[in-house]
């Protein structure tokens, strides 16, 4: 049995306060005001004040990963015909290509994952998707 603290009450029945999760208070695709939590939102749903509108749907988002991930496989095939021939003078010049690559094909994935598990949470409440 350990030590009991004495800065914690003992009282039966006792829970820790925790602050209640913020909620974002978007427009829905029904065009209602809905509070969601930080997980239930997902990806930003605004364009951003940019002139093209991003994909932020999780069809979009697995549609561009793939297709990041297909970028990436060329240049690993690339990278394997300049070990193949010897001409390691080529990957001198076009390394930072790698490292231009590698930030979108992370963040592609990471926006996929994090946009499916809010359409599972938004599912789970029968919440309808933001909008903005």
């Amino acid at each position: 049995m350990g030590k009991r603290s004495e800065a914690v009450p003992q009282d039966p029945g006792y829970v820790p306060y925790r602050p209640e999760e913020q909620l974002i208070y978007r427009r829905a695709e029904n065009g209602e005001m809905v509070g969601y939590t930080h997980a239930e939102y997902g990806v930003r749903k605004d364009d951003g004040g940019g002139l093209i509108k991003p994909y932020n749907s999780s069809a979009g988002l697995l549609f561009l990963a793939i297709l990041m991930t297909i970028c990436f496989g060329g240049m690993i095939y690339g990278l394997i015909q300049i070990a193949i021939t010897g001409q390691w003078h080529i990957l001198g010049e076009t390394w930072w290509m790698f490292l231009l690559v590698m930030y979108p094909l992370l963040a592609g994935w990471a926006g996929y994952f994090t946009e499916r598990k809010a359409e599972k949470l938004r599912n789970a409440r029968n919440l309808s998707r933001p909008v903005e």
